[in-house]
């Protein structure tokens, strides 16, 4: 059965044929299929942002026996030298991935903005 005849038939409201049900089980299968693929391969823009992202992460993590750091994405982004629209979008996936943590902070003359701050480690909460 072609996919013409399949929509076709559904099209002339006809009583769905066991050949008409059967393709569009194998239809599903087959989209699920590719989806599946699609979904496990990262893009060419997922595998250039990983080296950026590292450098985030090395961006806001503090010196031995220093504070925690909490910044921006606009600080964040002056550090890591990117835009502050792609450093916002990779904290939000870093957030996303459980490596940053997000929280409101005050800034002077903005008021308040999202600051961004590693999550606290396992080793650090044992």
């Amino acid at each position: 059965m072609t996919q013409r005849e399949f929509f076709a038939g559904i099209v002339e409201g006809a009583t769905i044929t066991e050949e008409q049900a059967t393709f569009a089980v194998e239809a599903i299968a087959k989209l699920d299929k590719r989806n599946q693929s699609r979904k496990d391969k990262p893009s060419k823009t997922a595998i250039a942002n990983e080296p950026i992202k590292a450098r985030i992460v090395e961006v806001l993590t503090p010196a031995e026996d220093a504070p925690t750091i909490v910044a921006t994405a606009a600080t964040i982004a002056t550090m890591a030298e990117i835009t502050t629209q792609k450093a916002s979008a990779l904290c939000r996936q870093l957030v996303e991935e459980g490596i940053l943590v997000a929280g409101d902070v005050k800034v002077k003359g903005k008021g308040k903005c999202k600051g961004y701050t590693l999550a606290p480690s396992e080793d650090a909460e044992a």
